[in-house]
C-alpha cells in the first residue's frame, strides 16, 4: 500500500521540478529579451547648426548634422539595403493675416550603401552623382553631417522688402525602399528617422 504513495510522491516531486525549471526558463528568456530591447538603439537625426552665406548674388547654404542610424537600419545596410537621407530645405515667407507661403523648396538626396565585399561605406548624392568612399559608418554618417557651401537660391528671387524664414529638417526617406521593406519601414520606430525643422530667419538683401 505504501508503494503507489512513494510513486505519487515521486510524480509530484518531479512535477513540481519541471514547474519549477519552466518558471526559471521563462524568466531567463524574459530577461533576454529585456536586455535585447534595453539595447536596442532607436537612432536620432538632429540639426546642430545652419546658416545660410551670400556671396556674388548666391545664398550658400551650411549646417552641421548629427546622423545616428537606428538598430534596424544599421543591419538592413550592412545587410545589403541602399538607405536614402534626405535634406529638406523651405524658405517660408510669414504672412499676418493668413498662413506661412512657402515660396521655395529644395530637396537634397544621398543614398547610403555598404559594400561587404571591399568592406567600405559608398555616399552618393543623387542630385549630382558625386560619390565618396569611407572605411566606416562613423565616416560616411560625418561626412554627411558636414553640408558646407551648398549653393541654395539666388538672391535675385527674393523680394527685398519681404521677411523670410528659412527651414531645414534630416530624413530618412522610406518611400524609397522596395515595396515589401517599405511596408515594414511604415511601422516599425527605428525607420521614422527624423530631425525637428531647424528654422532661422532670413533678410534678403
Amino acid at each position: 500500500m505504501s508503494f503507489p504513495r512513494h510513486i505519487d510522491g515521486v510524480v509530484t516531486a518531479t512535477a513540481g521540478a519541471c514547474a519549477l525549471g519552466l518558471r526559471r526558463v521563462v524568466a531567463l528568456l524574459a530577461l533576454s529579451i529585456g536586455t535585447v530591447v534595453a539595447q536596442e538603439d532607436p537612432g536620432r537625426f538632429d540639426i546642430r547648426s545652419a546658416s545660410l552665406e551670400l556671396r556674388a548674388g548666391v545664398y550658400f547654404l551650411n549646417a552641421w548634422i548629427e546622423y545616428r542610424l537606428g538598430s534596424e537600419a544599421r543591419e538592413a545596410l550592412e545587410s545589403g539595403v541602399p538607405l536614402t537621407l534626405r535634406l529638406d530645405v523651405e524658405i517660408v515667407h510669414g504672412r499676418r493675416w493668413w498662413f506661412d507661403n512657402t515660396e521655395h523648396r529644395l530637396e537634397q538626396r544621398y543614398q547610403l550603401e555598404y559594400h561587404a565585399l571591399s568592406e567600405r561605406y559608398l555616399v552618393s548624392n543623387l542630385n549630382t552623382s558625386e560619390q565618396a568612399s569611407f572605411a566606416t559608418l562613423f565616416g560616411a554618417l560625418n561626412y554627411l553631417g558636414r553640408v558646407q557651401d551648398f549653393p541654395l537660391i539666388d538672391a535675385a528671387l527674393l523680394d527685398p522688402d519681404r521677411s523670410y524664414t528659412v527651414r531645414l529638417r534630416a530624413v530618412l526617406d522610406v518611400e524609397r525602399f522596395p515595396g515589401p521593406l517599405r511596408l515594414i519601414a511604415f511601422w516599425r520606430r527605428d525607420w521614422s528617422l527624423a530631425s525637428e525643422w531647424y528654422q532661422w530667419p532670413l533678410h534678403a538683401d
